[in-house]
């Protein structure tokens, strides 16, 4: 009997040691490590300790990861809807979708995080970054904690009434299989909503506490009210670039002296100046066939610039590269776009020569999404291995042809859609002229040289086209739309403020993926006056590309945001941009616009749809020909004579 009492009072004993130690309502010694304190929340999602010192009945966790581990593309590795990991370790770094359901019962009512700021120290090279809290939520972080009233949890967001039962589900990492590479235009909706998952979380490994050091920030603010809420969001961007003043850097960089002049003239560079010329000089015209004005800057130049490119331009595509980096397209997902142009420009006639010698441009021919995926596979992690990869190639065709050296990149050209590439193309590739989906015009996107590439989602490699319209325009019931997993800092803004609020305002969480569920995605945006194009993990979502198939127009909530063929369409025509910090006041602009000016925007919306489609066989002004002439414009006004 003794020896029972004597164990049992041990065990008594370790349980209180071990609750005192461990659960999260103590205050323990790495709460204030990290800044925890009272009133605050505080979550560490790579060993899934989490603080809570509010009070509230609920609160979402959102996991995003440091740029230097991963991207935010959650694509797959090879072309399938779910691919299965060996462990969940790689299911955690390759997913930023992250977003479960915790329950809490000390969490501050309403509040969502996203403010304070936390800079660690390197580990890998003992060096510090400099961290710009103004611009702290622009960049990526690597751990959101957003808590919010949940209100009718167990209800559906869309009623019977409507074209689907639609239940708002925060999503629950599975155990096994990542996300597939669309899953940013709906998230996932078989994941479960759950408290349990935050077990399934695990103490990182050393390499991942490396990686994952470089640029921890643990973002928290408590936001009581709207005016709260307006005052955090106008701190996420001090003064983010309007498009009046993209559009004067535009203008500038034409007659910049910033403009390459090549080391030594050639006849190529001779056909060019000769070309611009021609454009600077094209007759004034309002329209013409298949094209009208008002959706264009300059329409007679456009014209004649794309008449000249149809009849001048030659490309020389280099054959060096090994697949699957190089010359392996990939054409479904989210980032089809650059494997669209690869596998179109490579097995075109018209404007591809064999000898380089008669090429105005040159095209390197690889796939940021493969590289990023190759070189993972390879335990090759960071952006910096990436960049390498591509000095190197860049080293190859230096010195094997002259080309380069002669313009010092200006005149190859690159078209890559991954969130990574512009930062591992900046440095050895920094003078070509960029085609990029994540064009960021405050983060390293030069307006005027590189040029933003549409992020299009190809359901149908057989059928680009397929389904695309929607209802006439005063036909069209709902004022605005918007759906999509909770990626990055400001789609949870745009749904504390809008979701369940105003019936004519459908703004949702991630949508179920069957068929039914993208059924009922289009239909939406199809019944939709306006698409909401709200930024993800970057600036660049494929919703604008969307909205304009299905005659909807884009509300492009994305500050520093560079529109594609920006050069040459007057995005004012069709689309809205409403700045981040506007967010509160979304309907009211809506409503504002007047009927007139809804149906000129809708009808500018159907005239520049063609130009966002790819074909098999590329047809005039279509998706593919804008890219190329785009680049083609930007080679040509970045040149001077010497």
């Amino acid at each position: 009997m003794r020896r029972l009492l004597f164990i049992t009072g041990i065990f008594i004993t370790a349980l209180v040691v071990f609750q005192y130690s461990t659960l999260p309502h103590w205050r323990t010694g790495f709460e204030f490590a990290i800044g925890g304190g009272v009133g605050s929340t505080v979550v560490v999602m790579s060993n899934a300790t989490i603080m809570d010192n509010s009070k509230s009945p609920d609160s979402y966790i959102l996991h995003e990861e440091s740029d230097e581990v991963a991207g935010s593309d959650l694509e797959e590795k090879s072309g399938s809807q779910n691919i299965g990991v060996k462990n969940s370790d790689k299911a955690h770094r390759n997913s930023r979708d992250i977003f479960s359901h915790h329950k809490s019962s000390n969490l501050n009512e309403n509040s969502i995080s996203m403010m304070s700021i936390r800079y660690e120290k390197d580990l890998q090279t003992g060096n510090n970054d400099n961290v710009n809290a103004a611009s702290t939520v622009e960049e990526s972080t690597n751990l959101i904690a957003i808590s919010r009233e949940v209100e009718d949890a167990g209800k559906d967001i869309v009623s019977s009434a409507d074209f689907a039962s639609l239940p708002l589900l925060p999503a629950k990492f599975p155990a096994q299989g990542v996300p597939d590479e669309d899953a940013d235009l709906r998230s996932i909706s078989d994941f479960q909503t759950d408290s349990s998952n935050i077990s399934n979380f695990r103490s990182p490994t050393k390499g991942e506490v490396k990686r994952n050091a470089n640029k921890l920030r643990v973002v928290s603010a408590t936001l009581d009210d709207k005016s709260t809420m307006a005052r955090a969001l106008k701190r996420l961007n001090v003064k983010p670039m309007l498009l009046s003043d993209m559009i004067s850097m535009l203008r500038d960089s034409a007659g910049s002296s910033n403009s390459l002049r090549p080391r030594q003239s050639s006849v190529r560079d001779r056909e060019l100046l000769y070309a611009k010329l021609e454009i600077q000089k094209a007759p004034i015209m309002a329209d013409t066939a298949g094209l009208r004005g008002y959706v264009f800057r300059n329409i007679s130049q456009f014209k004649r610039s794309y008449e000249l490119m149809e009849k001048m331009l030659k490309v020389y595509v280099y054959r060096e590269g090994e697949k699957p980096i190089f010359h392996q397209p990939k054409m479904r997902g989210i980032y089809s776009s650059e494997g669209w142009f690869m596998k179109l420009i490579e097995g075109n006639k018209k404007f591809v020569v064999r000898d380089p010698r008669k090429a105005h441009l040159f095209y390197l021919p690889f796939s940021s999404r493969m590289l990023r995926n190759t070189l993972e596979n390879n335990n090759s992690q960071s952006h910096r291995d990436l960049e390498g990869y591509l000095k190197n190639y860049v080293n190859l065709i230096s010195g094997k042809y002259r080309f380069w050296n002669r313009s010092r990149g200006a005149n190859h050209f690159l078209v890559a859609c991954h969130d990574w590439a512009p930062k591992i193309t900046g440095q050895p590739m920094g003078n070509c002229i960029r085609a990029l989906c994540n064009a960021n015009v405050a983060r390293g996107f030069k307006i005027g040289k590189d040029t933003t590439l549409p992020v299009t989602y190809v359901r149908s490699v057989e059928d680009p086209v397929r389904d695309i319209g929607g209802k006439p325009p005063l036909e069209r019931s709902f004022l605005a739309f918007f759906a999509g997993g909770m990626h990055g800092y400001l789609r949870p803004i745009l749904r504390h403020y809008w979701e369940n609020k105003e019936a004519d305002m459908k703004i949702l969480g991630p949508m179920p993926r069957d068929i039914d569920g993208k059924r009922a995605y289009r239909e939406y945006m199809k019944s939709s006056k306006y698409c909401i194009c709200a930024r993800g993990y970057e600036v660049h979502t494929p919703r604008i590309v969307e909205a304009i198939f299905y005659e909807c127009i884009p509300v492009i909530i994305s500050d520093n945001y560079v529109p594609p063929f920006f050069e040459v369409l007057n995005w004012e025509a069709f689309s809205l941009f409403v700045k981040e910090s506007d967010l509160p006041n979304l309907r009211d602009i809506l409503l504002s616009i007047p009927e007139e000016e809804y149906l000129r925007m809708q009808m500018g919306v159907r005239m520049v749809q063609k130009h966002f489609i790819w074909h098999k066989k590329p047809t005039k002004y279509d998706l593919f020909h804008m890219v190329l002439h785009s680049v083609w414009h930007n080679r040509i006004f970045q040149l001077k004579a010497r």
